[in-house]
């Protein structure tokens, strides 16, 4: 799952948590809502271990200048 979808889950969460009243029967849409922002917070939090271990450090190189073409 991206950074992307992650935030997604989390706002979908809190709009059905904190910006509804809609009633199902059989349904808690505030548990639901609450469940959303916990999966999106996890992946989240997966997503940036993740990217992490891949970012890779390159150590700076030195220019080398070849001096032999330069002599007539």
């Amino acid at each position: 799952m991206s950074l992307g979808g992650c935030i997604i889950l989390i706002a979908v969460g809190a709009i059905l948590t904190f910006a509804t009243d809609w009633e199902m029967e059989g349904v808690n849409l505030d548990l639901v809502g609450v469940i959303l922002m916990i999966v999106g917070v996890i992946g989240a939090l997966a997503f940036r271990s993740v990217a992490r271990r891949r970012r890779v450090l390159i150590p700076p190189s030195t220019t080398v200048i070849d001096d032999d073409r330069y002599q007539g």
